[in-house]
């Protein structure tokens, strides 16, 4: 049996089938109100048969902080009917239903936002064309802010998920609080280290007191990126300094977000060490860690995970692939698929809306112009 086929109990008492996670992915499938659709519900029907696992698309905790089109809501109450539709619906095939949940910050389009504007830690743009500069956040409004993520969670426990993940990593707000590039300020909430992980902290703690509202069984996991290429940007003894500070919260899981499960730093060439593997061996004796990136195959997986790293998130594995799981547990790893056609997407019951965000980006995964007859 393959290691990642093992159940696995947290030591809050919630158990999983096995090891493998559907990673969060944004789908642009909700509606414009963040209601989610009937097609976003049967792509999550379709890849919650097999894994242990799914971490649903992002889903925005308050109007200022939507970060893509078709995005998840729930930032309002009467939201809470459609998120159990999507809780039930996971949940209805196996896999344990964990919703992420952030604010996009300067990230943001500014088309999406009620007033247009973007906010952030600091009035400092990101490094990409035709970014807008954000405002400073305000002390209210940042207070405003970490109160907005224990709402959503109560929305969660309303709803009937089994956890959230506080989405912490991919230059979104949280990050931007922790990066000495988009945090600038010289109060509370910026300057050092430690200043600049105290709005990440907050929002934790504030996550946690709205979890004491569910069983003890609620998993809250949070989602971290190891490194930014900005100069000033975050390093990676930020980052192992913030890992063991997060250790000491009653979080559940720490989730590493990178592209590629192998690779070394993005700031040192000469540094080749697995990010995921380094926050593994500095922190998994004290927090279950999740690796991700680039993890095609059962082999792929069983090599990531030699180095004790117990759980295992695929993405894009599990769009081109919905079965993955069921066919390793079949012994027919040979049917994987590994590439796309064109003509695939209603076979793989995938949203037109990532349908089409898959097939105009380069790279994003093999994709044939036609399947053979």
């Amino acid at each position: 049996m393959y290691s990642f086929l093992k159940p696995y109990t947290f030591n809050n008492g919630a158990t999983v089938k096995n090891r493998i996670m559907l990673a969060p992915m944004t789908n642009f499938a909700s509606a414009d109100n963040g209601e989610v659709t009937e097609d976003e519900l049967e792509y999550y029907r379709e890849r919650s048969q097999g894994v242990g696992t799914v971490v649903t698309a992002v889903a925005n905790v308050t109007p200022g902080g939507k970060g893509f089109p078709g995005e998840i809501g729930i930032d309002r109450d009467d939201l809470v009917d459609s998120l159990s539709k999507l809780a039930d619906t996971i949940k209805g095939e196996g896999a344990k239903a964990i919703i992420q949940m952030f604010h996009a910050g300067r990230m943001a389009p500014p088309d999406l936002l009620p007033d247009k504007q973007t906010v952030s830690a600091s009035a400092v743009a990101p490094e990409r064309e035709g970014a807008s500069t954000p405002r400073e956040l305000t002390e209210e409004e940042i207070l405003s802010i970490i109160q907005a993520f224990g709402d959503a969670t109560r929305r969660a426990i309303r709803a009937g998920f089994d956890g959230v993940e506080i989405h912490g990593a991919n230059t979104y707000l949280i990050q931007q609080f922790f990066s000495p590039h988009s945090n600038r300020r010289d109060d509370q909430w910026g300057g050092s280290v430690d200043k600049r992980m105290r709005f990440a902290l907050a929002v934790v703690e504030e996550v946690l007191k709205a979890a004491e509202e569910a069983d003890e069984s609620f998993i809250v996991g949070y989602r971290i990126s190891p490194e930014e290429r900005e100069n000033p940007g975050i390093t990676m003894d930020d980052t192992l300094a913030f890992v063991k500070e997060l250790a000491k919260q009653e979080l559940d899981y720490l989730h590493i977000s990178v592209q590629d499960f192998f690779a070394g730093s993005m700031r040192d060439e000469s540094d080749k060490r697995s990010r995921v593997q380094v926050i593994q061996d500095e922190v998994g004796d004290d927090i279950p860690v999740i690796g991700v990136g680039s993890l095609h195959t059962p082999e792929d997986v069983e090599r990531a995970m030699e180095g004790n790293v117990p759980f295992i998130a695929l993405g894009r594995e599990l769009i081109v692939e919905p079965k993955w799981i069921e066919k390793v547990e079949d012994g027919r790893e040979k049917e994987i698929r590994t590439e796309l056609s064109v003509d695939d997407r209603e076979k793989l019951v995938v949203p037109e809306s990532l349908w089409k965000a898959i097939v105009n980006t380069p790279g994003w995964f093999p994709v044939k112009e036609h399947a053979k007859n």
